[in-house]
């Protein structure tokens, strides 16, 4: 079954916006770098990456998935746990993806939240950032 005519005119003429505009790419990486600093002020661990996507360590897939469900049943946020067989045991993680819309307050309700469920799981932080 084919696209219906005005969704494929609709992402062709938002791919043609992207490839010309630099204001949402520069949005997504402030975002992005946003969301790092104030994990690590928390001592949430994370790993560094040039990625868009933010792995934050968890190593524990019981915990992983209760955080994941935590967020979204407390705060509405879905967090996708990534568990074995997709990375080895003992290095599970949760995947954020922060995106160009997601406002200071989003990440700042994000980042207490995770704050939160992380003592309550006592999970260990990174020492924190001054």
């Amino acid at each position: 079954t084919a696209l219906p005519p005005a969704l494929a005119a609709g992402a062709t003429a938002s791919i043609r916006h992207l490839k010309v505009s630099q204001v949402e790419r520069a949005r997504h990486r402030d975002r992005v770098a946003t969301v790092r600093r104030r994990l690590d002020a928390a001592g949430i661990p994370t790993v560094d990456n040039p990625s868009h996507i933010i792995p934050v360590m968890v190593g524990d897939a019981h915990k992983c998935k209760r955080i994941s469900d935590w967020l979204l049943e407390h705060h509405g946020i879905y967090v996708q746990p990534i568990n074995y067989p997709t990375v080895p045991v003992g290095t599970e993680r949760l995947r954020l993806t922060p995106s160009p819309v997601h406002s200071d307050a989003d990440i700042d309700t994000l980042v207490t939240a995770l704050s939160e469920i992380w003592s309550q799981c006592a999970l260990a932080r990174r020492a924190m950032a001054a």
